[in-house]
């Protein structure tokens, strides 16, 4: 079973391994078996993508038998970043191809396709008793020099992937981000039918995610 850490509580139920699925910062350094990191990578080409294009690509990085390229993403990202993500056995980037296949277009959905195919990911890792971890947090100019990258590419999220962690393994602030309620918007602000709100404003709820 997946970790039950901070569930999150909503307004209507929804599967379990949604509400399970977080962004925890510990992790421990047990190596993901290649079988399994192969089996959520699979997860992703399940996603829905435009055209069927499939625009996602995925560098990867394992400690255990990729450490150049583990170094080279743990590099890219920022200190912050640096501090916990270097703990987690597992690094990776997605990226986009910005231009469709079939006749070398702009794919103005690529990156949301992307990030379809990464929360398809996420889920699957959470049914193996994984958690990822995304980020913004990273150099797009390191990651594309470190790997060569070429023109009509985009990385897009960083992220980190292995085995939950002992919490006391973090720096106090960050022990205090993980333990703190999370918190989602209400349906009212983001569903709206028939038409557009009347909302005067817009709450945003710091939280972990």
């Amino acid at each position: 079973m997946a970790d039950s850490t901070n569930v999150l509580h909503l307004e209507y139920p929804i599967l379990p391994l949604l509400m399970q699925r977080r962004s925890p910062r510990a992790y421990t350094p047990q190596p993901v078996p290649a079988a399994v990191l192969q089996q959520v990578f699979t997860a992703a080409s399940s996603a829905a993508s435009c055209f069927g294009e499939q625009p996602w690509r995925y560098l990867v990085g394992s400690r255990a038998s990729s450490p150049e390229a583990y170094d080279d993403i743990l590099g890219s990202m920022g200190e912050f970043n640096q501090v916990w993500a270097k703990s987690a056995p597992v690094l990776a980037v997605s990226i986009a191809k910005l231009t469709f296949s079939h006749d070398e277009n702009p794919n103005a959905w690529a990156r949301h396709d992307v990030g379809q195919a990464t929360a398809t990911l996420a889920i699957q890792a959470t049914e193996l008793s994984l958690q990822v971890h995304q980020m913004a947090g990273f150099s797009v100019d390191k990651i594309r020099a470190s790997f060569n990258i070429p023109a009509g590419y985009e990385p897009v999220a960083v992220f980190t992937l292995g085995y939950p962690g002992n919490l006391e393994s973090l720096p106090a602030p960050l022990q205090e981000k993980e333990t703190a309620p999370r918190v989602r918007k209400p349906l009212a602000e983001f569903m709206f039918e028939g038409a557009w709100p009347t909302l005067e404003t817009e709450r945003y709820d710091a939280a972990t995610v």
